[in-house]
């Protein structure tokens, strides 16, 4: 009886160590990665050169005038912020508010988000940052003296995308750098929004494989990574079976 016991356990604990394994390898290789990476290069941040500060001789019109102008042609329910930013030099309001659209019936309402540039010192709403404008936000954001690589305009990511849930139009701007770095401008809002590097991307691989969603990647309570932890668990607790069994003081 003795003797049965031990072979069902060692086969489930050898197939187990099997099915388990490959995972096994991927979380010590993710955690290998995150505890000897430097965050900050993962987020490029050595890469980022600080934004410019506006002169305090500026003189600035009322915000309260811009939403008025805005008023005129679109229709505000409630204003998320107002933030003063520099482009290229000149200061804007970043004005970013919500429209609440009615349709079919008084109790159903669809939330727009609306995001609205207007140059600070004359008031004057101006559009999106066309390509030429954006490339150079991202020039001047970017470190040192980098050479253009491509450009693309996004209007949607999916969710693999690296810069999934980003503020969406963007621009994607890459370089020719050892890092294969590309900086997101939101045209919208007028400013960078992130830096993607090679360091990051693996990163993100090993983040993705660590926490098994394969989704969002932040999902630590998804049913796979549940399954595959209890199956952890028995996996050790049946190697600790196996070790006690198998010694000579316990038989």
């Amino acid at each position: 009886m003795a003797r049965s016991k031990h072979y069902y356990i060692r086969k489930t604990h050898r197939w187990l160590g099997i099915f388990l394994g490959v995972q096994f390898l991927l979380w010590t290789a993710g955690g290998l990665y995150f505890s000897w990476s430097n965050i900050d290069e993962v987020h490029g941040d050595f890469q980022k050169r600080n934004a410019p500060l506006l002169s305090s001789n500026i003189t600035l019109v009322s915000p309260s005038d811009i939403l008025g102008s805005i008023r005129k042609s679109h229709r505000i329910d409630s204003v998320v912020s107002i933030q003063l930013i520099e482009i290229l030099g000149k200061p804007f309001y970043q004005i970013r508010c919500i429209s609440a659209l009615q349709f079919h019936s008084m109790h159903q309402h669809d939330l727009k988000s609306m995001n609205h540039l207007a140059n600070a010192e004359t008031g004057a709403i101006r559009g999106p940052l066309t390509k030429d404008e954006a490339i150079a936000v991202a020039i001047s954001r970017f470190s040192g003296a980098p050479k253009l690589k491509l450009v693309e305009y996004l209007t949607e990511t999916n969710k693999h995308h690296e810069y999934r849930e980003g503020i969406l139009p963007a621009y994607a701007v890459s370089f020719e750098h050892p890092a294969n770095t590309t900086v997101y401008v939101a045209s919208e809002l007028g400013t960078v929004q992130k830096f993607r590097n090679d360091k990051w991307r693996l990163f993100d691989l090993l983040w993705m494989t660590h926490t098994m969603d394969y989704e969002s990647r932040d999902n630590f309570g998804n049913l796979l990574l549940k399954i595959f932890s209890i199956l952890g668990v028995a996996t050790v607790l049946s190697g600790f079976v196996l070790f006690f069994i198998s010694s000579k003081w316990f038989r």
